[in-house]
């Protein structure tokens, strides 16, 4: 896809400085910056890129004033990294505009589609799945019976949701991603050996839900895992069965949440983080990475720490951990003077 300054600047509402004519083709980093490519300059730190720059066009604040010449037009807005990201923003959206329906797929003949559609090849789609407008579907995605899946939806290569699972609008799920397997649920008989216990409710992810690549949400044992709208989660992420997240919680890389946790809204939870079942996180609570979780939390907590303390006391305990061998040292001199 080939733009004009004059495009661009169009859409992002801002001013040309130089040519409206030059034309850029793909994305760089300032420093990076080659002919044809678009850059921008919205951290002062990297102002000295600027004049070295290949880049056919760069995107800058309206109060940014050249000190020396340029070889880059410069297109000039009110936030120049907020003006980026609504460009990328853009980009993404052309570049995934694909619809039609490409073969071969499996459609079952009870499953209804809205308008604009994108069914990539090798897809399969259950029964009495219901799917809504402008949605895309990659290659290689499978779509259990009785789903029912939102407008805005994109389903990338590789996916899997199974049967039941309810999709809101403007959802995310990414590649690898797998929704509504089967919790871990088992039951020990007498001798030691274990039978499952049949999970029959579903998955339930609320409007505004970005599943990140490889996660995976187990559906509820009875009931539903709730995701709840504006959720968004990294890659690689285990969400167990009837754990239910709440509004606009992110959570990053590589956690683990077992099951029948509740976890409130507007939290941040970070990689590697472990978190016991059957509690109750509150909202706006901040877990750093790699803490372990065991017990229930209150509202704008911050933890640190495994178990997870109060984020100030893990400092100051960690601070008296570091000198754990002096102190032992002074305490065996005084020992020996005794």
């Amino acid at each position: 896809m080939v733009f004009t300054a004059g495009q661009i600047a169009g859409i992002l509402e801002g001013e040309v400085h130089g040519n409206p004519e030059i034309a850029v083709h793909k994305l760089a980093k300032i420093e990076e910056g080659e002919i044809g490519s678009l850059t921008f300059l919205a951290n002062p730190k990297y102002t000295s890129h600027i004049y070295r720059t290949k880049a056919s066009i760069t995107i800058v604040n309206r109060d940014f004033v050249p000190e020396q010449d340029l070889e880059t037009t410069l297109i000039k807005v009110e936030d120049a990294y907020k003006s980026f990201s609504k460009l990328l923003e853009y980009y993404n959206q052309v570049k995934n505009n694909k619809t039609g329906v490409e073969e071969p797929v499996f459609k079952s003949e009870s499953a209804t589609f809205g308008e604009d559609l994108y069914l990539g090849a090798f897809s399969y789609v259950g029964s009495d799945v219901v799917i809504g407008n402008n949605v895309k579907i990659y290659p290689n995605v499978y779509i259990g019976d009785n789903v029912k899946i939102g407008d805005n939806v994109v389903v990338f290569a590789g996916a899997k949701i199974y049967s039941e699972s309810i999709i809101g609008n403007n959802c995310v799920v990414h590649s690898g991603v797998i929704i509504g397997a089967d919790g871990f649920g088992f039951t020990p008989n007498s001798e030691g050996e274990f039978s499952k216990v049949p999970q029959i409710g579903n998955v339930i992810l609320e409007d505004n839900v970005d599943v990140g690549a490889g996660t995976t949400i187990d559906r509820a044992t009875l009931g539903s895992t709730i995701l709840r709208k504006g959720v968004k989660l990294d890659n690689q992420i285990q969400i167990a069965h009837n754990v239910e997240i709440g509004e606009h919680t992110v959570i990053a890389a590589q956690t683990g949440i077992a099951g029948s946790t509740k976890i409130g809204k507007h939290c941040m939870i970070g990689g590697q983080v472990g978190i016991v079942g059957h509690i109750v996180i509150g909202n706006h609570v901040r877990i750093q990475a790699q803490s372990g979780i065991g017990r229930n939390v209150k509202d704008n907590e911050v933890l640190q720490g495994s178990p997870a303390l109060n984020y100030g006391d893990f400092n100051k305990s960690y601070v008296h951990f570091k000198n754990l061998p002096k102190i032992i040292n002074r305490i065996d001199n005084l020992e020996i003077k005794d």
